[in-house]
């Protein structure tokens, strides 16, 4: 899966199950509101011009835009319409070691016939946009893939093809994994040094929930100056909240 710049397992350890990276990819747009997009700038050719974007999603994650003819990201699509989608999964911590995805890729005005169907889901996602969705000088783009980069915190990095972002889904858990983290984190860290205890056989003074999906969880460990992380799977594959506190539990009762 292209990956870099992380310490390679022993050739002994067994494989810790994940969602894929496009799974992954697919899973951080879902659960984003606005990201950074990338224009090529009219006034300095050849210059990224950034701007700040909400957006929502369609049936295959390609990012649908609301934006007015006047803003100057539409005109540098208008001109080409190449480029970039940067969504980031917000962190209290290190946002170098938070989720990100780039989307590349070229922006197209939707037609009309779409019109409606695409209103509807931007207005699902951003229910106040309703006040200027139909204003003249307002009209939808849609960025269509044609390359998409994720990286998934130190260590893990690559590629996915636009189509396998395309017809991945997001995880069953992406809606209720933030609620998962606080409640853990909250309520249940001398829970987290025992999977520390346990998993990565060392004494962790520090042990932070900082992701969760159906296959498993990632814990941030702190023993003295050493921070570190490991990834825990489950014992079984989970798709509710509840099921993900059952697991919890056994994984719990297995360490004590």
């Amino acid at each position: 899966m292209n990956r870099h710049a992380g310490p390679e397992p022993p050739a002994t350890a067994p494989a810790v199950p994940e969602p894929t990276h496009a799974e992954s990819a697919r899973t951080l747009t879902h659960l984003g509101r606005a990201g950074t997009l990338a224009t090529l700038s009219r006034r300095l050719p050849g210059h990224p011009f950034a701007s700040l974007m909400p957006y929502a999603l369609d049936e295959q994650g390609r990012p649908l835009l609301l934006i007015s003819s006047m803003a100057m990201h539409t005109q540098n699509l208008s001109a080409d319409g190449r480029a970039s989608l940067l969504v980031t999964q917000p962190t209290e911590g290190d946002p170098l070691a938070a989720g990100r995805v780039t989307l590349m890729g070229e922006a197209r005005p939707v037609p009309e016939a779409e019109s409606e169907r695409v209103k509807a889901a931007y207005l699902a996602r951003h229910a106040n946009a309703a006040y200027w969705v139909d204003f003249d000088d307002f009209g939808f783009w849609r960025l269509e893939p044609v390359d998409v980069y994720y990286v998934g915190g130190f260590g893990a990095m690559g590629w996915v093809a636009s189509a396998e972002y395309m017809t991945a889904e997001p995880d069953p858990l992406a809606d209720v994994s933030e609620s998962i983290l606080e409640h853990v984190n909250k309520d249940h860290a001398k829970a987290l040094l025992s999977y520390a205890r346990v998993l990565a056989a060392e004494p962790a003074e520090e042990a932070t929930m900082v992701s969760v999906d159906r296959r498993g969880f990632k814990l941030r460990l702190r023993t003295g100056e050493r921070v570190h992380g490991i990834r825990a799977p489950f014992p079984r594959e989970v798709a509710t909240a509840e099921q993900c506190r059952e697991v919890l539990i056994e994984m719990l009762r297995a360490s004590a």
